[in-house]
């Protein structure tokens, strides 16, 4: 009988005929409903603002005047909730080889998605492409194409390439503006990819996986000898770091303490020739002498021990400088 007569259990029926109970549950149901609604638009809205890149911003205009700040406040005018950073401003003016080297030697801590925004730009308001890469590692570079993608292309690889069409990726109002392409592009444009504002696909038509790069001597190892480029300096050292790896140096199967010969040449002219200790750290060798050692890179450097190795032997860097290595043996070594 009992199953027949809610009040058997204590529920009564309310005026509408419906259990008070019953009124009770839907109630409850209703305010769970409005909870998960609400639960889902803050998601959403949280995954918005989680859907934020950095953006990451390299330049030869130094910080004495306005350029950079205008790059900034262009990147918040599209979100505020972009993270921005500076790599650096400091490149050498119009000098794209080592701002290719920076992003390279950067890039790799940074986390996939990271938009980095590169302008050493030489040639602003010519016929160069302006382009966004994106890499096999899911970082973006939006850059001139004049040789700044040089090593990124190489390490990273690239998995797409894209030409930035200014009819729509532009700051407005600019269109008469052909000397700061840093602000008016490519900022702009980085920032609206920082902020999903688009998608990689709408920056502009795709291209051909091929950018201009600058040729320089590769590390390769041939006939006992190492063979390489002098990429940069540590400039706050003089240490001169090379682009040959810890795997290519293995095979001179040096031990610590053992001597290399050492050869370097600025284009076709030998800038230094002499016998240096393979060594762990500065300390393993006297004060003010040379070591040939791995840096944090794990790549082949030469340094003095508290002091500027490339001061004293007058190195530079770049595309023209070179380097050769051999193991020396008893009467091999000047």
């Amino acid at each position: 009988m009992s199953r027949f007569f809610p009040e058997a259990f204590g529920i009564l029926s309310s005026p509408s005929g419906v259990p008070d109970a019953w009124e009770y549950t839907l109630r409850h149901r209703s305010l769970a409903v409005k909870k998960i609604v609400i639960f889902t638009v803050i998601s959403l809205l949280s995954g918005s603002a989680l859907a934020q890149h950095a953006l990451v911003l390299q330049s030869d205009f130094g910080t004495r005047d306005g350029a950079v700040a205008s790059m900034k406040g262009v990147a918040v005018s599209v979100s505020g909730d972009i993270d921005i950073f500076d790599l650096t401003h400091e490149i050498p003016v119009f000098n794209i080889w080592e701002a290719s080297l920076r992003l390279v030697q950067t890039a790799k801590y940074w986390p996939q998605g990271t938009v980095f925004v590169s302008v050493i730009d030489p040639g602003v308001g010519t016929a160069r492409k302006s382009v966004v890469l994106k890499t096999r590692s899911g970082h973006y570079f939006v850059t001139p194409d004049n040789g700044t993608l040089t090593f990124v292309a190489e390490t990273l690889g690239i998995a797409e390439l894209r030409e930035i069409d200014e009819a729509v990726n532009r700051l407005g109002n600019s269109e008469e503006s052909y000397t700061f392409h840093g602000r008016d592009v490519y900022a702009y444009t980085g920032a609206r990819l920082a902020a999903d504002v688009i998608s990689f696909a709408q920056v502009g038509r795709l291209l051909p996986s091929k950018v201009v790069k600058i040729p320089y001597q590769k590390a390769i190892f041939k006939e006992q000898m190492l063979y390489g480029n002098i990429p940069i300096l540590d400039i706050q050292f003089g240490n001169v770091w090379t682009n040959i790896g810890k795997k290519s140096f293995d095979k001179l199967n040096l031990k610590p303490g053992n001597s290399v010969e050492v050869r370097i040449l600025h284009g076709n002219d030998t800038v230094l020739q002499q016998s240096v200790p393979y060594a762990r750290t500065f300390g393993d060798v006297p004060k003010g002498d040379a070591l040939l050692f791995l840096n944090s890179l794990n790549n082949v450097s030469l340094a003095l021990n508290q002091s500027s190795f490339a001061e004293r032997f007058h190195i530079g860097s770049g595309p023209d400088w070179s380097i050769r290595l051999k193991r020396c043996t008893s009467d091999s070594c000047p």
